[in-house]
């Protein structure tokens, strides 16, 4: 017997992996959507009403803690793992599961697809540009599927072999992250040597790290020293001091300007302001971090700058990224 289509309306969001409660915070800060779920398939969230073409336009928008959502869902069900992957492959060449349960049957499944990679990359990498499509098993021969989504990542995530020795502190990943996504959102390269970074409250080092092992040279500031490896890097000029308040033009060009820094994002803003008013950058990349409930406002005033993309990233928590890049 040939495998069941049931074409669905709406779409369905994956939160990033426990990040759920705050997947459901933000339909219901950020969109006003107080509905519960159609269906729940573990961190998979479908709307049956969520309407793309809404003259709001906020539907159109896919929400930040969504690492990937189904554009085009439907529920197909099927007799053999073989009828399943050959009805995905007749769709498209790649496909991506995620799966809350009957991990075995899926992984048969994946098995009879096309190959895809799956494992953790290595960085620098390139993201690639083509389309991903998401499929999760609900029952043994049932299947929510949708071959159009927003990620080119199989199941939304960007994750790296991680350097357990190096690195001062883990938040060297939310970089390479980030820059992975700036490269693929606005086509520039990565920082490289003969280019000038400004890491603006760098202790302990983590984001200087990577910057250094691309071959940048580096202005990090913050009040408390770097790691000792950093510090004697000759393509690292440390200053001790509150990095946003130095002027730019005392501090000139620079080709990109990070912030990691803990503070309220009315601050990070009007720093990003001064920066860009400045014209004296290129690039930047910082962090949201939220204090307290999401300021939905301000977040969109990061989103309103021209050139410029907020994400949530793998490597984030309760905070998003900002990543701007001018050509």
């Amino acid at each position: 017997m040939p495998v069941r289509i049931e074409k669905l309306s709406g779409a369905a969001f994956l939160a990033f992996p426990d990040m759920l409660s705050l997947l459901q915070q933000e339909l219901a800060g950020r969109f006003a959507c107080t509905a519960r779920a159609d269906a729940q398939y573990g961190d998979l969230l479908y709307f049956a009403d969520w309407n793309p073409s809404d003259d709001s336009g906020k539907a159109a928008q896919v929400p930040y803690w969504c690492r990937t959502a189904m554009l085009e869902p439907q529920l197909v069900h099927f007799d053999s793992i073989g009828e399943a992957a050959a009805y995905l492959k007749s769709l498209q060449r790649n496909w991506a599961p995620y799966q809350y349960q009957l991990f075995r049957r899926a992984a048969l499944i994946q098995d009879k697809l096309p190959y895809i990679n799956l494992k953790k990359r290595n960085f620098p990498l390139q993201i690639p540009d083509s389309s991903m499509g998401l499929y999760t098993l609900i029952d043994s021969t049932s299947m929510i599927i949708s071959a159009k989504t927003t990620s080119p990542l199989p199941a939304g995530l960007l994750t790296f072999n991680e350097d357990h020795t190096n690195p001062p502190s883990r938040a060297y990943l939310k970089l390479q992250e980030s820059l992975s996504l700036a490269a693929r959102y606005f086509s520039v390269p990565l920082p490289a040597a003969g280019q000038r970074c400004f890491d603006a409250g760098a202790c302990p080092g983590g984001w200087t790290w990577v910057l250094t092992k691309l071959g940048c040279s580096v202005f990090a500031v913050d009040r408390a020293e770097l790691a000792p490896d950093l510090m004697s890097n000759p393509n690292v000029t440390f200053r001790t001091h509150d990095a946003f308040t130095l002027p730019p033009e005392e501090l000139g060009a620079f080709d990109w300007v990070f912030s990691d820094v803990i503070c309220y994002p009315s601050r990070l803003y009007e720093w990003v302001q001064t920066w860009l008013a400045s014209g004296l950058v290129k690039n930047m990349i910082c962090t949201i971090k939220m204090q307290g409930a999401v300021d939905w406002d301000m977040v969109q005033r990061f989103a309103d700058i021209p050139d410029s993309r907020v994400v949530h990233l793998c490597y984030n928590k309760h905070e998003l990224t900002w990543i701007h890049c001018s050509k």
